[in-house]
């Protein structure tokens, strides 16, 4: 069972990073594109903004959950590391337990936000429903979670993890 989803946590690490470098190559295509038609064919776009907005909702939420499980997210370590072991291992704990109330906060409200905007569609995109936009809010709270559930379960993902494959190699 540890191992299966051990297994599912790398397939999911992999899935999250795939999309959030997706969204974040979609942005950095989008925009230049808007600048160009507003200002050198002097006949703005009206989508590239509202679209860099979405794909930024989704690249920050999905691979904020990715940064979670990496270990890269914001961390006050400077005060972990200037603390007795003892006092920093509660430090840890407490701030996972800060994180586990943060993603159910994000599971709960964020899908309460999906429904409450599902009938809503967007001016630019009006086949978009506004609610469908907001579901990386719940969906990144979920994968988050997830890989809480992962840390505490069976500890920080193993050495031959992807997470680990954009480290320098040993000299």
């Amino acid at each position: 069972m540890r191992a299966a989803y051990a297994a599912a946590m790398e397939r999911l690490y992999l899935a999250c990073i795939v999309v959030s470098a997706l969204a974040l190559v979609a942005i950095t295509l989008v925009i230049p594109y808007g600048v160009f038609m507003r200002y050198v064919m002097n006949s703005a776009s009206s989508w590239p903004e509202p679209f860099s907005v979405l794909a930024m909702v989704l690249f920050s939420f999905v691979g904020g959950a990715a940064a979670y499980r990496a270990g890269a997210h914001i961390c006050v370590q400077m005060l972990t590391d200037a603390v007795a072991p003892a006092v920093r291992g509660v430090m840890l704990k407490l701030a996972d337990l800060m994180m586990i109330a943060t993603a159910l906060f994000m599971v709960v409200w964020g899908t309460q936000l999906v429904r409450v905007t599902w009938g809503q569609t967007i001016a630019e995109f009006p086949t978009l429903s506004v609610g469908l936009t907001y579901s990386p809010i719940p969906l990144g709270g979920l994968f988050t979670l997830l890989f809480i559930i992962e840390r505490l379960w069976l500890g920080p993902p193993p050495p031959s993890s992807i997470v680990y494959r954009d480290q320098p190699l040993a000299e």
